[in-house]
């Protein structure tokens, strides 16, 4: 009798279902300057459609108490029931600035894993980062000095430090770490938002980032973790205090703030799925584009366990949708 609670098929491809539905919802609401209701678009229409994903999930990385999520919250069960027991990562627009202002790199995400699998960093919200891609793997340590890493990188990578291009989200706490990549001698690529599809274009050749260093979400860390592990890339990140009450936190929960999560410590395992759709484009995906009788949308989809990576593009066609605002198939 086949085990329903390890996953034997690529669940992958119905995720990607789910986030084309979150990101057509959202794109809707590109350049309105409302990013509550692009953020409560993305969510209803996630919602509405993990509810047809052949699973039995429960949400470890959720909207969470940061955003006062009424759903996808921690703990909030998903799928139809039946079907694998995972872990399940979502972040149904990272991007919620970029696409009320109609910015380019906004995005749709979800990543699952076996149940027990997925690291939850509890109410520690940011993380200090450091991502790269499979030339790279291995050759990177959280704790070293950053120009030791972008050495590293570019001994792995082939190429001169001054070509190395590192990705950084552009916040006063990255100041000193922007600094010291300058000093370094190697190049920066800002971004305003989305630090999670930023680690993510460290693993694809083609978006022309050789690595991202910086602190962002520790959410969007473990999603990141998920797609590297997919893409055969590394990870690794350590939960950063924005202040004394983040220190008690951890100190409460014993959490070791000195510690390095390795990509290990934050997906185990090795059956990890992930899908994402492009809201507004970017280096990462093209963003949606809408039509006389639909939209048009690229998605990433990825598994670990296979090594498969597809890039999808989707026609929607309103028609046949049978009038589903939020829901596409």
């Amino acid at each position: 009798m086949r085990n329903e609670r390890v996953p034997d098929r690529n669940i992958a491809m119905e995720l990607v279902r789910v986030t084309e539905a979150a990101a057509v919802a959202a794109a809707k609401w590109m350049g309105r300057g409302d990013k509550i209701g692009a953020d409560q678009a993305a969510v209803d229409a996630m919602r509405m459609m993990l509810d047809t994903v052949d699973m039995d999930g429960v949400i470890v990385i959720g909207e969470g108490e940061k955003d006062e999520a009424p759903m996808l919250f921690n703990g909030e069960r998903v799928g139809n029931g039946h079907g694998p027991q995972v872990d399940v990562a979502v972040d149904p627009l990272e991007g919620t600035r970029l696409t009320a202002q109609g910015r380019p790199g906004a995005v749709s995400v979800i990543a699952c894993a076996p149940r027990g699998t997925l690291y939850d960093p509890h109410e520690m919200f940011y993380m200090e980062k450091i991502a790269v891609g499979p030339q790279a793997r291995g050759a990177i340590d959280l704790s070293a000095p950053v120009d030791w890493n972008i050495r590293q990188v570019a001994r792995a990578k082939g190429i001169p430090v001054e070509e190395v291009t590192v990705i950084i989200l552009d916040r006063d706490r990255n100041t000193d770490i922007a600094d010291q990549v300058r000093a370094a001698g190697a190049r920066i690529k800002f971004i305003t938002d989305g630090d999670a599809p930023a680690a993510v274009s460290a693993g694809i050749p083609s978006a022309g980032v050789d690595m991202m260093l910086g602190i962002g979400g520790s959410p969007e860390g473990v999603v990141a973790a998920c797609a590297l592990k997919c893409l055969e890339g590394d990870f690794q990140g350590r939960l950063w205090p924005r202040n004394d009450d983040d220190r008690r936190l951890a100190e409460e929960r014993g959490i070791d703030l000195t510690k390095v999560l390795r990509i290990e410590d934050l997906v185990k395992g090795d059956d990890v799925f992930f899908a994402a759709t492009g809201v507004t484009g970017g280096d990462l995906l093209q963003g949606v584009e809408y039509t006389a009788g639909g939209a048009v949308s690229e998605s990433l989809v990825m598994r670990s366990r296979s090594g498969t990576i597809r890039r999808i593009r989707t026609e929607h066609h309103w028609r046949k949708l049978q009038g589903l605002d939020h829901t596409v198939n």
